[in-house]
C-alpha cells in the first residue's frame, strides 16, 4: 500500500492517522516490529519530531507498544480498546513553540508592569515549585500558578486566559505520556533553575531579560522534549544491520 503525502495543517494527527491505516488494514501486522523512524520519516516525507508525536498518539491509543531497547510493535486488536480521544489535542512540540512566542512578550509586559504585589505571588509560586521538588512532589500544578500569575502581572485578562489554555494543553494525553515517560528530578531541577532566570528578571524589573530568559526557558524545553523522543523512539532498529522488509513503497513527497 503506498504512503500518501502529508499535508501541514496538524501534522502529527495526519501521521498517526496514515500509520494507524496501515495497521488496521494489516500492513503492519500484530506484533511486527514499526520500520526504523529513519525510514518512516522519509517515506512520509515529514520531520522527525512530527513523526515522534505521531508515534506518541498511536502508543497512547493502545496501537503499539515501545519496548525498551528492542523497538516499536504493532499491538492486538484488544489493546487498542482503551483509545483516547485525541481528535482536537495539538501537537506537544507544536504547543511549546506557541507559548515561546506567547509568554515571552507576557514575561516583557510582566517586568514592565506588575505591581510589586504581582511579582511578590509569582515569587510565591516559583518557591512553591522548589519546595514540591525537594518533598518530591510533583511540582507541575505550582509551575502552572507561576505562568498564570506572570499572566496576570500583565493586566490583560486575555493574555490570563491564553496563557492558562495553553498551559492546560499540557494536561492532554499526549502530554501526560511525555511527562510519564521523560518527566523526574533531574528534568524539573532543569526546569527550576530556568524559571529562576525569569524570576530574577523580573525582580530586577529588567523586560527585556525577562523575554529573553522565557524563551531561553521554552526553546530548552522544545530541545529537551525533542532529544527524549528520539531517545525513546528513535534509532531502535538502525543498530541491525540486516534491512527489513518495507510493507509500503518509498515515494517522493513533500510538504504542501
Amino acid at each position: 500500500m503506498p504512503i500518501e503525502a502529508i499535508e501541514p495543517q496538524r501534522l502529527y494527527r495526519q501521521i498517526s492517522d496514515q500509520l494507524r491505516k496501515l495497521i488496521v488494514d494489516g500492513e503492519f501486522a500484530v506484533g511486527s516490529r514499526l520500520p526504523s523512524e529513519r525510514d518512516l520519516a522519509l517515506q512520509l516525507g515529514v520531520s522527525r519530531p512530527s513523526l515522534r508525536e505521531a508515534l506518541i498518539a498511536l502508543e497512547v491509543e493502545g496501537h503499539i507498544e515501545v519496548r525498551m531497547g528492542s523497538g516499536i510493535y504493532v499491538c492486538p486488536p484488544v489493546q487498542r480498546e482503551r483509545r483516547s480521544d485525541l481528535s482536537g489535542e495539538e501537537g506537544p512540540l507544536e504547543l511549546i513553540r506557541a507559548r515561546e512566542m506567547i509568554e515571552g512578550e507576557v514575561a516583557y509586559a510582566a517586568a514592565q508592569h506588575g505591581s510589586r504585589q504581582q511579582i511578590a505571588a509569582i515569587e510565591e509560586a516559583y518557591a512553591l515549585m522548589i519546595s514540591n521538588a525537594e518533598a518530591g512532589i510533583d511540582p507541575l500544578e505550582a509551575d502552572r500558578l507561576f505562568h498564570i500569575r506572570m499572566a496576570e502581572a500583565t493586566g490583560n485578562s486575555v493574555l490570563v486566559g491564553l496563557v492558562t489554555q495553553l498551559f492546560d494543553a499540557r494536561l492532554g494525553p499526549l502530554f501526560e505520556r511525555l511527562h510519564s515517560h521523560f518527566d523526574g528530578t533531574r528534568v524539573w531541577q532543569e526546569a527550576i533553575d530556568e524559571h529562576g532566570l525569569i524570576m530574577q528578571a523580573l525582580r530586577e524589573r529588567n523586560p527585556e531579560q525577562a523575554r529573553a530568559a522565557m524563551r531561553r526557558h521554552m526553546d530548552i524545553a522544545f530541545t529537551r522534549y525533542s532529544a527524549n523522543l528520539i531517545r525513546e523512539y528513535g534509532n531502535r532498529q538502525q543498530q541491525e544491520g540486516k534491512p527489513r522488509k518495507r510493507t509500503a513503497r518509498k515515494v517522493d513527497t513533500q510538504l504542501k
